[in-house]
């Protein structure tokens, strides 16, 4: 059986991803940030956020300059 899950970050919905037979994670993307990732599989839908998030809203490397 199959289930989705959507992936939102800072109340944007930015797509979802959707689990298949064989238990990876398909992403769908809704949100422009997010195109790049679309029919990418993941391993998990939190892999998959964390993907997207790090896209959508980068942080600063916190490596010294």
């Amino acid at each position: 059986m199959n289930s989705a899950v959507l992936i939102e970050i800072h109340g944007v919905e930015a797509g979802l991803v959707v689990r298949d037979e064989r238990g990876q994670f398909r992403f769908f993307a809704a949100a422009r940030e997010a195109f790049r990732f679309e029919g990418r599989l993941f391993r998990s839908a939190a892999d998959a956020r964390r993907a997207v998030a790090e896209a959508i809203d980068p942080k600063p490397s916190r490596r010294g300059g």
